[in-house]
């Protein structure tokens, strides 16, 4: 591409041009701060625009290139931040009006990293109240709209970081992943996304009141969005650094010896439990024919357990959500956190503190089992939603509506509470009446703990096959 079109440009060419001075990193910047100015208030991804200190940074990242400074893998390349994490100076809002003043005075983690790789933040992404739904709305920013379709959710609660990327609003996105918020919300858009093994990234927000919940601990973690394959690779390796604030931190390798080959994959294509659309289940095999084509050893079979583990996923989120968060929700959350959150417990009965402890414990034994499945298959492919992009209003409408949900996200949700990376990868799109350019489809791609290399490998074979090209204008 021409450097008229930076804001069309991926990470990794981006950090290559902006280190061989090729390009600058002020041009790729204002490349991207054009765009955004011109596309955002059609899709309301980005709700704090950080363009005055972007442009600064940017400038300075020149500066380090000209001075031949040793120089980070993203050095100058524009990226989004998701407003649920300390940025120091700003607001951690999270879609909470009450949370408007709550000033960060340090970066988390995540933010700390990226910036020590040279990142320039352009913009602060938008998220649901308490990042708990799978749609990005709130009263503080208003919706973020999907631009493949403004009547199906983008996703969340990375939907404003998903929406952003979709239409060329930087070419990385920080976001996290509690049950689904990275993967969803790159499933909904077209993109690649993936949710790391827990400990991979460093986490920590300073400006939280209180101690993130059990589940929250063993369950949620930080992780990139792309537009390709090869940039969320990078944008992990970059965020994964250690920081002390954080003693659930593993230093493992990002890569890991070579598997004995053919590496054996598992077609998990509609899990008992799972609900599956035609669409998705088609597009689950084209990404296993896609591998197998290249040389891998690809088996349609079932996964152990499947309905009793996510029971248990569903038993501690939402007991967790009763007792710790729903207080919060109902004080502070705008109306249609309150509805989604009383629909989560109508589907789930209350359980005793025996009843929570002992599926508390029984997570280990799920664990096991999957493990011992991933001894035989290295990978797993599976939906990582069920169903088409929901259709906005999906998760505030009734009971039966919301158990399809869950039942759709079975697999997102489950890979979560097995602490699990998983590789969410584009495949094709399929047409629809309300979407002129079709909807997006994916799946996941699921590897045993800290083997993020081994499903982003696949995934890129699968995108070589199957990818959906972005940025895309809004169609409307």
């Amino acid at each position: 591409m021409t450097t008229s079109e930076l804001w069309q440009w991926d990470a990794v060419d981006l950090a290559a041009a902006i280190r061989s001075r090729k390009v600058s990193s002020l041009d790729a910047t204002v490349a991207v701060i054009e765009r955004m100015h011109a596309v955002n208030p059609k899709v309301n991804a980005v709700v704090r625009d950080l363009s005055d200190e972007a442009l600064a940074a940017a400038r300075a990242a020149d500066e380090a290139v000209r001075r031949g400074e040793r120089l980070g893998p993203l050095h100058g390349v524009p990226v989004t931040i998701k407003e649920n994490v300390d940025q120091l100076g700003l607001p951690t809002i999270n879609g909470v009006v009450a949370y408007k003043d709550l000033t960060a005075t340090e970066d988390s983690p995540p933010v700390a990293n990226w910036k020590k790789a040279g990142a320039v933040i352009v913009g602060r992404t938008n998220t649901p109240a308490f990042s708990l739904r799978w749609h990005t709305d709130n009263d503080v920013h208003g919706p973020t709209l999907n631009p493949w379709s403004r009547s199906r959710t983008s996703g969340g609660s990375s939907g404003g970081a998903s929406a952003a990327l979709a239409v060329g609003i930087a070419p990385l996105a920080h976001g996290n992943d509690y049950g689904g918020s990275i993967r969803y919300p790159a499933y909904t858009c077209g993109l690649a996304g993936i949710r790391p093994t827990m400990g991979r990234v460093p986490a920590f927000n300073r400006t939280a009141s209180v101690e993130r919940s059990p589940t929250n601990q063993l369950m949620a973690v930080n992780g990139p969005l792309a537009r390709k394959v090869r940039d969320v690779r990078v944008g992990l390796a970059a965020m994964s650094g250690r920081d002390a604030r954080d003693p659930i931190w593993v230093p493992a390798p990002l890569e890991g010896a070579p598997p004995a080959a053919p590496v054996r994959v598992a077609l998990c294509v509609q899990p008992k439990g799972q609900y599956t659309h035609p669409a998705v289940a088609e597009a689950v095999r084209k990404a296993g024919k896609a591998l197998a084509d290249n040389g891998y050893a690809v088996e349609e079979v079932e996964p152990p357990a499947f309905e009793a583990a996510c029971q248990v996923w569903r038993k501690l989120v939402f007991t967790e959500t009763r007792h710790l968060t729903y207080e919060s929700i109902e004080k502070l959350g705008d109306a249609q956190a309150r509805k989604s959150a009383g629909l989560w417990l109508e589907l789930q009965p209350d359980l005793s503190l025996k009843e929570y402890m002992q599926a508390l414990a029984e997570v280990l034994t799920h664990r096991r089992a999957w493990a011992a499945f991933m001894e035989t298959y290295a990978l797993i492919i599976g939906p990582n939603s069920g169903d088409l992009p929901f259709e906005v209003g999906f998760d505030c409408k009734d009971v039966q509506t919301f158990r399809h949900v869950l039942d759709a996200q079975a697999l997102m949700t489950l890979v979560n509470m097995l602490g699990l990376p998983s590789v969410a990868v584009p495949v094709g799109t399929t047409a629809v009446p309300d979407a002129p350019q079709g909807l997006p489809l994916g799946v996941q791609i699921i590897a045993q703990r800290f083997r993020e290399d081994l499903a982003l490998d696949a995934a890129e074979i699968v995108e070589a096959v199957h990818g959906i090209t972005t940025p895309i204008d809004p169609v409307w």
